[in-house]
């Protein structure tokens, strides 16, 4: 790998670190609510997924990132900089999505009618990873 390479591979790198680990926190809750009632298991399972999402961005960050090193109109140090910075943003941002999910799926085993609002602060904290994503491109 050349140098050209480092920061596009650092944003996936960090991006699938933290949608990894934000799935895994909300997995887990998702499990647990399912062992504890017998429907609504569907529900569970596509909010414990929401954290997934970040990887794309990270893909996207990556892809755009590597084109614009290639053509010349970033430096591959501005790339690692980049990349180092908007994928941690994008890796937190998963990770306390899964968090977020995790109390969501919790609050929903308790009382069922809140499920659809436990989404607005799931997608609060979506939309800091899509900030890091677009300001990254606007910068690059």
């Amino acid at each position: 790998m050349d140098i050209n390479m480092v920061g596009p591979a650092i944003a996936l790198g960090l991006s699938a670190c933290g949608s990894t680990i934000g799935c895994w926190i909300s997995g887990e809750a998702c499990h647990a609510a399912m062992s504890r009632t017998e429907e609504g298991h569907g529900k569970f399972i596509g909010m414990s997924a929401a954290p997934s999402s970040q990887i794309i961005y990270g893909f996207i960050l990556m892809l755009l990132m590597s084109r614009a090193i290639n053509a010349g109109t970033l430096s591959p140090y501005s790339g690692i900089a980049i990349g180092t910075f908007a994928g941690t943003a994008i890796m937190l941002s998963a990770i306390f999505q899964g968090r977020v999910c995790a109390t969501g799926i919790q609050a929903s085993v308790k009382r069922p009618e809140i499920f659809g609002k436990c989404f607005a602060a799931i997608g609060m904290i979506e939309s800091f990873a899509l900030f890091a994503l677009v300001f990254s491109l606007l910068i690059m």
